[in-house]
């Protein structure tokens, strides 16, 4: 009974796997009713599950098939006839168009026995289908490649699903009436903008840039920390995307003498936004635009994963489970203080707390959190807003950036009288940020009394877990590179290669961090007004591990590279 249960409900690749033995009757039919209830296919279930490797299964199909194993990293994406089927139906069947001889178009699959996949395209392209057999995980990614390549050109931005896409204006406020009558109803353009937004979402890109020249007219994307072109549109074409994002974002489209900011929200989901900041800058041959991508969910990440060393988490956490007090993070623009305070801010948002923020602008919105943009304008400084939420019984409170004495001189009070108190500053390490305050104003004794933690952060991109390479660099090299005599032993460097699942070696980053809580020995220090470089050897002697020595311990332990290290730290 069992058996002929499989045979009727089993597809004949399933059935070819169980008598090879790589799989038994149970599992198979359990597999086969789990991606059946899925919606996807047999086989991308069982290589997403890892249950067997992609190549094991191709290789029981050809054989079993009669069909040869292709290579489809031999195929150029920009050289395939993606446009024969539609992007619906390649992802629906997991099938990539590879090549078209007159009227017979070549399919590459994963599973021969998909039948129903080979009749749609077959009806959609009225052509006569041939399919070749290639490996899962490989289709999969030719797939994305494909339709990437298929859709970076201005001309070939043909999916009606761009074009409907659901995007607002970010201000709270209506649109005037007079802007109604200015929305740039050109089609190409809308796809194309939201093509390069949504590619950018993809790709967990940070920063779009919009940039016109003499005769250029290029767009880049920020990409862990490093700009990349990802498109170069017809010069002509500049004024009308800028337009088309300035409405985008509810801005004056007729003034292009001065910057403009805005904002941008696109729905992904009914469960899923992303906000986009946008400033636009007039240049010499138009406006740059330069759009700032604000996902909700990095501040989701969860602390495990920001890059603390064990003890710099303990400390961490010490800290902000204190009742009050400051801690302030420090570093250059998009070092990803914002994600650390946040990730803080989330552990500490609970029922019986009151948590308020100030910044300039709201960059991550989280419920449960009292967060107000500040608007210098309207009188609306940090100022005014930390004398607002000392009003308003706060637990916890965040200012966005302490920039001068007045903003600081109010978050130490609040911090003094029962208020954790969350901010940040621009100073290069968690020693020159004591200094910056009390060159600011605030009296050393208060800077004493107040400050808990300053926490320094950089991020430095990861290296590709799948085709990093050892390094191998002389003793000297690497003992001047901070190394001690005691870490060459056994010591294995690896370095960036590159490949189709990474972007020059490297996918992701990861936070290198000082933490330096303030000792009684750094308090005295203060007290005496004791400059940076004293604080600085004190915070050795405690054992504090600067950026460099923290990012050294990233290389060893095969997370990134020195060369990244190098480019991140350098002073």
């Amino acid at each position: 009974m069992g058996v002929s249960t499989l045979k009727v409900q089993l597809s004949g690749l399933a059935k070819s796997l169980v008598r090879a033995n790589l799989l038994s009757e149970p599992d198979a039919q359990a597999l086969f009713e789990e991606a059946r209830r899925k919606n996807i296919p047999f086989v991308t279930h069982l290589v997403g599950a890892k249950i067997l490797d992609s190549l094991a299964i191709a290789s029981i199909a050809s054989k079993e098939f009669g069909i040869p194993l292709f290579d489809l990293s031999a195929m150029a994406p920009e050289m395939m006839p993606i446009k024969a089927a539609s992007e619906k139906l390649i992802r629906k069947h997991h099938v990539l168009p590879i090549f078209q001889r007159g009227n017979r178009l070549f399919l590459a699959v994963s599973d021969p026995t998909h039948f129903q996949a080979l009749d749609e395209i077959k009806f959609q392209s009225r052509m006569a289908i041939e399919s070749v057999l290639v490996e899962e995980d490989k289709l999969a990614r030719a797939i994305d490649l494909a339709l990437e390549a298929a859709d970076t050109t201005f001309k070939d931005l043909m999916d009606s699903d761009l074009e409907n896409l659901s995007v607002t204006g970010g201000d709270e406020a209506e649109r005037p009436a007079e802007e109604e009558g200015s929305e740039i109803d050109d089609a190409p353009i809308v796809r194309f903008v939201n093509k390069i937004l949504l590619d950018a979402i993809k790709k967990g890109a940070s920063d779009i840039h919009f940039e016109p020249y003499e005769k250029l007219f290029r767009v880049r994307v920020r990409h862990d920390g490093i700009l990349h072109e990802v498109a170069s549109p017809p010069v002509a074409l500049a004024n009308r995307i800028s337009a088309r994002l300035k409405v985008m974002s509810r801005m004056d489209i007729a003034e292009r003498r001065v910057p403009q900011d805005g904002r941008i929200k696109m729905a992904l989901s009914r469960a899923r936004a992303i906000d986009f900041r946008v400033n636009t800058c007039p240049t010499l041959f138009g406006e740059k635009i330069v759009l700032r991508i604000l996902d909700p969910a990095a501040a989701q990440i969860g602390i495990e994963r920001l890059g603390f060393e064990p003890e710099q988490q303990a400390k961490f956490l010490e800290a902000i489970n204190k009742p009050y007090g400051m801690i302030l993070v420090t570093g250059p623009t998009g070092s990803g203080k914002t994600v650390t305070l946040y990730t803080g801010l989330n552990i500490l948002n609970t029922q019986d707390r009151n948590i308020s923020t100030a910044e300039d602008p709201v960059e991550i919105t989280v419920p449960g959190i009292n967060q107000v943009n500040v608007n210098v304008k309207t009188g609306l400084t940090f100022a005014e807003a930390l004398r607002a939420f000392l009003r308003q019984d706060p637990d916890v409170i965040m200012v966005g950036e302490i920039r001068d004495l007045e903003t600081a001189e109010i978050a130490v009070k609040a911090a003094q009288t029962g208020h954790l108190v969350l901010s940040t500053l621009h100073t290069n390490d968690a020693p020159q940020t004591l200094n910056r305050l009390m060159q600011m104003g605030v009296p050393p004794f208060n800077v004493s009394s107040a400050v808990l933690l300053i926490m320094a952060q950089r991020l430095a991109r990861r290296l590709c877990e799948h085709c990093k390479k050892e390094e191998h660099l002389p003793p000297e090299v690497l003992l001047q590179a901070g190394f001690r005599e005691t870490d060459l032993d056994g010591l294995v460097l690896y370095g960036p290669v590159g490949c189709d699942k990474c972007v020059k070696g490297y996918k992701g980053r990861v936070g290198i961090y000082q933490v330096m809580p303030i000792s009684e020995a750094i308090n005295r220090i203060i007290l005496e007004g004791g400059n940076v470089m004293r604080i600085a050897e004190q915070a050795r002697n405690d054992g504090i591990a600067d950026l460099r020595e923290s990012g050294l311990k990233k290389v060893k332990a095969g997370i990134t590279s020195l060369a990244e290290i190098d480019r991140v730290t350098r002073d």
